[in-house]
């Protein structure tokens, strides 16, 4: 496939080469110190325990902005702002073929509440968390470039 990253390529694809592309919404909350929310996958998930950019899956007749408003009230506990559609990458995991939208995020209401458990950090570049999961290296290259930044851009890397 061109233009999708392949994160785990050694392992088998769930569901074969066929399988559904699965859209999802990504909240890339920055403050206004530039710092910008990572948090940690669940325990149950696959993944657990790597870090990412809050967001979800995109139901049915919802558009990414209507998603990742409902997403992050239900992961993190916070009502959004102003939504900016930012990048799009396309990830070939084993579990899932998915369509990450990143958009950007600089203002919200209510405090964080990690109501699945996970773990959350404001982080700057380079990452101090690990692991990073591999669709989320990608956007930390897009910050390292947007902000003139030249050393690694997550831990390990």
């Amino acid at each position: 496939m061109t233009g999708v990253l392949v994160a785990d390529a050694d392992r088998p694809r769930e569901g074969g080469p066929d399988r559904k592309q699965v859209e999802v919404a990504v909240g890339v909350l920055v403050r206004p110190d530039g710092r910008f929310l990572l948090t940690s996958r669940p325990e149950g998930k696959v993944y657990a325990g790597y870090w990412e950019f809050p967001g979800g899956k995109v139901e049915p007749g919802e558009t990414i902005e209507t998603a990742l408003r409902r997403e992050l009230v239900e992961e993190i506990g916070v009502v959004i702002g102003a939504v900016h559609p930012w990048r799009v990458e396309r990830v070939d995991y084993p579990h899932a073929l998915v369509r990450l939208n990143f958009c950007k995020v600089f203002d919200w209401a209510g405090e964080l509440h990690m109501h699945e458990g996970q773990s959350g950090s404001w982080e700057t570049l380079p990452v101090r968390v690990r692991p990073v999961l591999p669709g989320t290296v990608p956007v930390l290259h897009w910050f390292a470039r947007e902000r003139g930044f030249s050393g690694a851009t997550h831990a390990g890397g």
